[in-house]
């Protein structure tokens, strides 16, 4: 395996990471508060659930290598709801109170990285799927 595959394939398994972070995070705060914090700016509660199980899930889906693709566009739409949802008014930077949207911006930019190239590196995914030197 050449030293791109190692790459791509670290990337994807501290993305998955991060993803599991913050998904053991929602967890631990309680998903009732979670929950209590969508609808506090507007959004349903429940979907604090499912963004909560899509980032843990999602992430150890990552870490394996499986799903890949798929795990990657659904956090390129979860990154967008929050940036256009909470992140937006606060810009690029920040407002000097609250971060931007800079690290959701380079989260998407990884999962669409990865949406692109899912079976360029070590994981499930080349079992199941074309492997990196097939072509389409």
């Amino acid at each position: 395996m050449s030293k791109g595959s190692i790459i791509i394939t670290l990337i994807r398994i501290l993305f998955g990471a991060m993803f599991m972070a913050h998904g053991i995070s929602k967890l631990q705060m309680g998903l009732s508060n979670v929950a209590g914090w969508f609808n506090s700016i507007g959004l349903p509660g429940q979907l604090g659930y499912v963004v909560a199980f899509l980032e843990l899930i999602g992430g150890v889906l990552l870490i394996a290598g499986l799903a890949t693709r798929y795990i990657s566009i659904a956090y390129i739409i979860l990154m967008a709801g929050a940036i256009i949802s909470t992140k937006l008014p606060m810009g690029l930077l920040g407002d000097g109170k609250a971060p931007g949207f800079e690290l959701e911006l380079a989260y998407m930019l990884i999962a669409l990285f990865l949406t692109v190239e899912p079976h360029k590196g070590w994981g499930l995914d080349r079992l199941f799927g074309r492997t990196a030197n097939s072509t389409n």
